[in-house]
């Protein structure tokens, strides 16, 4: 009882850990896209250039500083449902046989993060409690 007491307490820290870490690991996916760095090694096709690099870049960038956390999450958690199917869900049906471990992982991740928010250390956060500052304010 006193271990789960004393780990709970750190629940939204942890939370926003898990967040920064999901988003900057996903921008990396984009910028292999968007601008070859770091080198991924084979050729991408233009649509996915055009439209992953850009979600996976931005969306990843804006989960990780917690800056429209719910909608960049549900678009990425989109993105990765997509390519589950498209991409990986054709040749098998389980993950493990059709290598789509990882946006399957992803895609439910981000639909988390798109449900729980941005969490205590964010922008999104951080303007909330500014903005309930000056309402108090004006009271």
């Amino acid at each position: 009882m006193t271990t789960k007491m004393s780990i709970s307490k750190y629940e939204m820290q942890v939370y926003s850990i898990l967040r920064i870490v999901a988003g900057f690991l996903f921008l990396w996916h984009g910028s292999q896209k968007l601008f070859a760095f770091p080198p991924e090694g084979h050729v991408i096709l233009p649509y996915i250039v055009y439209i992953s690099g850009p979600i996976e870049f931005f969306g990843g960038f804006l989960v990780m500083i917690g800056l429209w956390t719910r909608w960049a999450a549900f678009i990425c958690s989109g993105l990765m449902a997509y390519a589950y199917w498209t991409v990986h869900g054709t040749h098998a049906l389980l993950p493990l046989v059709n290598g789509g471990e990882l946006a399957i992982i992803y895609c439910f991740l981000f639909l988390f993060i798109s449900t729980k928010g941005s969490g205590a250390l964010s922008i999104d956060h951080f303007l909330e409690r500014r903005s309930e500052k000056k309402e108090l304010q004006h009271l």
